[in-house]
């Protein structure tokens, strides 16, 4: 399985226009984000660590008046957002090993939405020093996990995709230790379309 993990940037660079056009376009995480939004001043930059396509969510944050930086290992994806998005800063890397002088700096918001839970568990944990490492006093941090330690596979145009989980016990943990204390997080939440999701902040 750790294989399929790997096998996820591939996967999404090979159907970028595909995914694109699944995606949903209304904003089912409205709510979520105006939460996560209220804890970034106007005008604050944000890093978006596996942006996709950049729709919807790129353009509600870019329509709120933040400043973005997407990052995502799919070249096909990273074309899309510099299409749709020109005045925003697009960059073709791997979450995991974003490159830290093109970035410019500290973000008062980090989102990794339906893009860290790809992640193995290793690597999971091991991005929680990377969030500190990027975060501006008092950022906001939002990500999206599973509710319980475990491995998913499901299936995106017959190729197997990846999804893990920490316990969420492990994610209090990380996010204490590096620095985050828990604003708001809720597990299935059936407003948001089911997902898992920790909304924190830098202390």
């Amino acid at each position: 399985m750790p294989g399929d993990a790997h096998r996820i940037i591939g996967l999404y660079d090979r159907h970028a226009e595909s995914f694109d056009k699944e995606r949903g376009k209304t904003l089912f995480e409205k709510g979520w984000l105006d939460r996560f939004l209220a804890l970034v001043p106007r005008g604050g930059k944000i890093l978006d660590l596996g942006c996709g396509s950049g729709e919807p969510i790129a353009r509600y944050l870019a329509e709120a008046g933040c400043r973005l930086t997407g990052v995502d290992s799919s070249p096909a994806m990273i074309e899309l957002c510099r299409q749709r998005f020109p005045r925003e800063k697009w960059i073709v890397a791997d979450m995991r090993k974003p490159p830290l002088a093109p970035l410019g700096g500290r973000f008062e918001g980090i989102l990794a939405w339906d893009s860290f839970f790809h992640l193995t568990h290793e690597d999971q944990a091991a991005m929680f020093p990377l969030f500190a490492q990027h975060a501006a006093p008092g950022a906001a941090l939002m990500f999206t996990s599973g509710g319980a330690h475990g491995v998913a596979l499901g299936e995106f145009h017959g190729e197997p995709l990846y999804h893990a989980s920490l316990d969420p016990a492990e994610y209090g943990r990380l996010l204490n230790e590096n620095g985050f204390e828990i604003i708001s997080r809720i597990f299935d939440d059936p407003a948001c379309g089911g997902h898992s999701v920790w909304l924190a902040r830098a202390k």
